[in-house]
This record gives C-alpha cells, sequence and structure tokens, in this order.
C-alpha cells in the first residue's frame, strides 16, 4: 500500500470516527438566545449598523481572493488551472458571506440564519479540497472530491434549516462540517509535507484568527460594555474572521522555492 493510500485510509477512519461521535451525540438545536446580539443601534437607517455593515470585510477579501485566483493577483506564481478549482469556491464562499451574514443581521432569526451559514459551508469545505489537492490528489482535490465536499457542506445546513422547520432543527452535521477541518487539514499537512501551495504557518494563522473570532462571538455582550458600547464582539468577530481569509491569500503570495509553479500530482 503506497503513503497516499495509508493517507486517504487514515483520513476516511478518521471521518468514520467523527461520525460515531456524531450518532452518539444527542440532537443539538438552534439556540434562540444566538439571535441575542449585543448592538442593536441604527445608523443611517441601518439596523444593527456595526454587524451588518462589518460583513462588507468578507466581500473586500473574498473577491481579492478570486482576484489573485483569476487575475493573478498577489499570487506567486499565478495558479495552475487544477489549482483554481479548490481555491475559487473557497473565496466565493467567502465573499458570499458578505451579503448572506448582512442578511442575517438585518433581521436575526433561524430562517435568515440559514443565508449566513450556507456560503461559510462551501468555503470550509473549499479550503479542505485546496489542501487535498496540493498535498495527496490534484485531480480528485480539485475535481469530484470537491463537488462531494461542497454537497457535504451545504446538505449540513439544508438538513438543518428543514429539521427548524419542523421544530426539530439539529446542528451536529453543521457543527461536524465546521470543525473537522481542523481534525482533517493538519493530518493532511503533517503526512505529505511537501507542498506547492499550502503552507501551515499561513494555514495556522488562518486557525488562531478563526479562533480569536469565535471568541469575539461568545463574549458578544462583554466586549460591547467593556468598550463602552463603541464596538460589540459580533462585529468585531466579522472584522478578525475575515483576515483568516486574507492569510489565505497571503499563502498564495508566499512562494520560496521558485519563480515558477511546481508541476502538480494528478
Amino acid at each position: 500500500m503506497s503513503n497516499r493510500q495509508r493517507m486517504w485510509g487514515l483520513l476516511a477512519v478518521t471521518a468514520l470516527a467523527v461520525v460515531a461521535v456524531y450518532t452518539l451525540l444527542p440532537p443539538i438545536g438552534q439556540d434562540p438566545a444566538y439571535h441575542d446580539l449585543a448592538d442593536r443601534r441604527v445608523v443611517l437607517g441601518i439596523p444593527r449598523f456595526g454587524d451588518v455593515v462589518s460583513n462588507l470585510a468578507f466581500t473586500i477579501v473574498g473577491l481579492a481572493g478570486l482576484g489573485a485566483v483569476f487575475r493573478g493577483w498577489f499570487a506567486v506564481p499565478p495558479l495552475a488551472p487544477l489549482e483554481r478549482m479548490p481555491f475559487a469556491a473557497f473565496f466565493l464562499g467567502v465573499a458570499l458571506v458578505g451579503p448572506g451574514s448582512a442578511w442575517y443581521h438585518l433581521e436575526p432569526n433561524t430562517t435568515t440564519l440559514f443565508w449566513d451559514r450556507l456560503p461559510m459551508t462551501v468555503a470550509f469545505m473549499g479550503l479542505v479540497a485546496a489542501v487535498i489537492a496540493d498535498r495527496i490528489d490534484a485531480r480528485r482535490g480539485a475535481g469530484w472530491g470537491l463537488a462531494l465536499l461542497i454537497l457535504a457542506g451545504a446538505a449540513s445546513v439544508v438538513g438543518w434549516s428543514l429539521g427548524e422547520a419542523r421544530g426539530a432543527g439539529d446542528l451536529r452535521a453543521y457543527i461536524l462540517v465546521q470543525f473537522y477541518p481542523l481534525i482533517g487539514i493538519p493530518l493532511v499537512l503533517w503526512a505529505f509535507p511537501v507542498s506547492t501551495r499550502v503552507h501551515g504557518r499561513h494555514i495556522a494563522a488562518a486557525v488562531v484568527l478563526y479562533a480569536l473570532a469565535k471568541l469575539g462571538e461568545l463574549f458578544d455582550h462583554q466586549i460591547f460594555a467593556l468598550t463602552g458600547e463603541l464596538v460589540s464582539g459580533h462585529t468585531l468577530k466579522h472584522l478578525v474572521a475575515a483576515l483568516a481569509p486574507a492569510a489565505i491569500i497571503a499563502m498564495l503570495r508566499y512562494n520560496p522555492a521558485a519563480a515558477q509553479p511546481a508541476p502538480l500530482r494528478a
């Protein structure tokens, strides 16, 4: 058995272990208190101005990332064709988080939350596929692997939303989609250290920034009070979370090896 086959096996076993944990956990419904956001100020006629407008950061960074993918902005050297699709999915998801999350924050409820979460799953799964394409198998990571990952991510949100409509929403699948990459990506980076585009330091930076953003979300009200109601933790969450895909753009620019892209593994 080759190293590549062993790695696919390890990822499969890890995924099965995560699914096993999923089946052991009770269903997790959406907490109604999640919509109780701290900053409700109306500015320029926009309700919850800080939480709404701060989402513009996602769209700006996402569009900059798409420019790096398709126009060669920031990317050194420009991405090869097989590299583009996973990164395009990632940055497209990030760009769409902006309007999706802004809509949610205009009127926070479970229905609008769907449009906040759906593009996030596209971004998460796009990054996983980019790592697979770079370190394990370019064609599978950029082809059917990417498609299956995005379908799985979208299904987790659609399933939760349909369950909410029946009064029995379950966030377990969405939580797995959001946090499994924190297990799977480091495994791939460790098992396959040779890279053409994905570098551990930038992935680590993105994870740390995302973790800090989640802390802002968790302490939304406390940060709002601590800053004298200047800025809420949720607004800071958006701004810090948008720096995570910015770290991925920096990764595309970082190429210590050569002026030409190394051939991808087919």
